[in-house]
């Protein structure tokens, strides 16, 4: 059984996703061992709790560094024994002697179809605004493995999603989070934790 930690910053929809799919049996071979939020106060916090899983808050500020940040988040990880991170929702940016040391066992899920309304500064709703004012008619979201570059590593999984007359930024990033990332993000775990999937440069393979 992989332990898995999910890495939070806000409301923790993705992580709740995660959390009714392990309990509907979904999760092949792995479990939620350990959520870590960047915010106290953020809500994720409660949904880990109501769902009986340790957490922690380990904020950047309270670093002299990110490569110090790295570190205690390193020394946190290696206490629960994990073996998959999953960034839901996450808004620190990791120090790149983190991501490499933890080279394709970091996934991420992002609000777009990578490589559209990505990289730096596109989060949140910022992505939806962004799609909004280019005039898409098709948006969706994209797992990914994490690498150095921000929304730049191997891509899992994606799915489209259309965007409709009348959208507003939280209109379409519900749309998008029903039906593409809740969907995906928990297949994703599921298939790397039982081991169906392989990268091989920019490309993951699934058996």
């Amino acid at each position: 059984m992989m332990n898995i930690a999910v890495l939070v910053s806000g409301g923790g929809t993705n992580l709740q996703a995660l959390i009714d799919a392990q309990a509907a049996g979904q999760i092949e071979n792995g479990r939620i061992r350990l959520v870590i939020s960047s915010n106290p106060d953020a809500f994720a916090l409660e949904r880990a709790a109501k769902a009986s899983i340790p957490s922690a808050v380990l904020r950047r500020r309270d670093f002299d560094s990110a490569e110090d940040y790295g570190a205690a988040l390193t020394a946190l990880l290696e206490e629960y024994e994990i073996g998959l991170i999953v960034l839901a929702g996450f808004m620190t940016v990791l120090p790149d002697s983190f991501c490499s040391r933890y080279e394709n066992r970091i996934i991420n899920v992002h609000p777009s179809l990578i490589p559209s309304f990505c990289g730096a500064g596109f989060y949140g709703l910022r992505v939806h605004e962004a799609a909004l004012a280019k005039g898409v008619k098709v948006t969706g979201a994209t797992v990914h493995f994490v690498s150095e570059v921000v929304d730049g590593g191997a891509i899992i999984a994606q799915k489209a999603v259309e965007v409709e007359e009348g959208d507003t930024p939280e209109t379409l990033q519900k749309r998008v989070m029903r039906q593409a990332e809740w969907i995906l993000l928990p297949q994703a775990v599921s298939d790397f934790c039982a081991g169906r999937l392989h990268v091989h440069g920019a490309w993951v393979a699934r058996k």
